[in-house]
């Protein structure tokens, strides 16, 4: 399992979101060690700014192709 100080970059969205939720379980566990707790909660932020981007160029790729259709252009 990455920690913060990995800076490998998921492949994709859904990648960064299974390795989220992977975190989020250690997290829910008593039994993590707290050494581990700060660059978990590190690596768990970076996937969210990683997944936030990818929602949000998703979005704009939208807006982009629904503009391109209205003004009869096309969306290719």
């Amino acid at each position: 399992m990455p920690d913060a100080t990995d800076a490998t970059e998921p492949a994709g969205y859904a990648d960064a979101l299974a390795e989220l939720e992977s975190i989020l379980v250690e997290l829910d566990d008593d039994t993590l060690d707290v050494d581990r707790l700060a660059d978990r909660v590190a690596r768990a932020a970076a996937l969210i700014a990683f997944c936030r981007a990818r929602i949000e160029g998703a979005r704009m790729e939208v807006e982009r192709i629904v503009t391109d259709l209205e003004d009869g252009a096309d969306p290719a």
